[in-house]
């Protein structure tokens, strides 16, 4: 089992961070005290949900509960587990305008001076950050940059960690999908609705996919918007994103978008890709 520890300065990002490893499917801990680690780690030996990957948070809100945190990350390891400590890190001034911007008081300062709080804490992380294995100052880091670092440093390459992949069809006179990363309009497709056999029907019945794949536009426009999520999608994996949601909206959200949401499922499948399709508004009137 492979144990991650995320430590380091308030307001050096830890936040964002644990959201980036359980975005890579790690189970996540936060605010655990620390003598406590070996236990949960007992249990997820023991669950059923198969977990093999798990961070814990742990900095200076611990306390007294800090202390024993060397002894346990030993007894890790003494148990042949991989253990490694990402330290989050940055400049004073840094962290003294994160912490204005937010309005929050440093844990060690509830009601006194916030740089005297950062001063103190470092002193009292200043042990396990000479221990840490991968130190990373987030001062001149945005957020999609740390994402990137810590993706690049623990995305879980083995088979059957992959990015899901949804399909989804809907009608723009029933609304946008708010959950969308992607979203094409069909509506400049001829549009099944206006022959007249054809309207009963929706887009999942194949003689509605044939008269869209049959028409050299609307085939062509399949294509090169094939082509197109074929250019991207690599670069969403390097970004390691847990989830990609691909919208395709016509009128109704009944033929076109429907249809060609299943052309594009086939297309991902074709390639070995685990993909999901909802076609949002295919009953709707």
């Amino acid at each position: 089992m492979e144990f991650i520890i995320v430590t380091g300065m308030s307001g050096a990002g830890k936040s964002q961070a644990i959201k980036t490893l359980e975005d890579l499917g790690v189970f996540c801990v936060d605010n655990l005290p620390a003598s406590l680690i070996p236990t949960v780690a007992d249990l997820c030996a023991h669950s059923e949900r198969n977990v093999d990957r798990v961070a814990f948070v742990i900095d200076i809100r611990e306390g007294e509960f800090l202390g024993p945190l060397h002894e346990v990350l030993a007894t890790l390891r003494q148990r042949e587990h991989a253990v490694r400590v990402l330290f989050l890190e940055a400049d004073d001034q840094i962290l003294l305008r994160r912490f204005s911007e937010s309005r929050r008081p440093h844990p060690l300062a509830p009601r006194g001076s916030i740089l005297q709080g950062i001063s103190l804490e470092r002193q009292r992380m200043a042990q396990l950050k000479a221990e840490a294995d991968m130190v990373l100052d987030t001062g001149d880091l945005t957020i999609h940059d740390l994402r990137r670092l810590l993706v690049s440093a623990f995305h879980d390459h083995r088979p059957g960690s992959k990015t899901t992949i949804t399909i989804v069809s809907f009608g723009y006179r029933h609304g946008l999908p708010p959950d969308a990363d992607l979203i094409f309009d069909l509506r400049c497709l001829p549009n099944p609705h206006f022959q007249e056999e054809l309207r009963p029907l929706s887009g999942q019945n194949p003689e509605v996919a044939k008269f869209l794949l049959d028409n050299p536009r609307a085939r062509s426009y399949l294509e090169q918007l094939w082509n197109f999520l074929q250019f991207t999608f690599p670069y969403y994996l390097q970004e390691g994103r847990a989830y990609l949601t691909v919208a395709l909206g016509c009128t109704g959200g009944r033929h076109r978008s429907v249809a060609a949401a299943e052309y594009l499922v086939g297309q991902f499948e074709a390639e070995g890709h685990e993909v999901g399709v909802r076609h949002r508004d295919i009953d709707k009137e």
